[in-house]
């Protein structure tokens, strides 16, 4: 089981749009039910990662993170969104 942390400004808006999108990529990869997201707010993502495998965010990387980070923009966007989805079907497999 692994420990998604999904973190955008106000731990709502962007972050539950991203997450339908994230979930989608997921269950479509094998992954269904092999996973937990949890949203949260961009300050409060560093002191939370020490929980989770890694971190998905729509704002630039937290600093002191004690998880790898993923780029959330472009899932907002569109636009690039495959280093992103190779970056987290990599971290699945770890």
């Amino acid at each position: 089981m692994k420990n998604i942390l999904l973190a955008c400004g106000s731990g709502i808006c962007t972050s539950t749009a991203v997450r339908g999108k994230i979930e989608k990529i997921l269950d479509e990869s094998g992954y269904a039910g092999k996973y937990k997201i949890n949203q949260c707010k961009v300050g409060e993502a560093a002191a939370m990662s020490v929980n989770y495998d890694f971190l998905i965010a729509t704002t630039m990387a937290p600093q002191n993170l004690k998880c790898p980070f993923v780029p959330g923009v472009c899932f907002l966007t569109g636009v690039n969104t495959q280093a992103s989805i190779d970056a987290i079907l990599d971290l699945m497999k770890q």
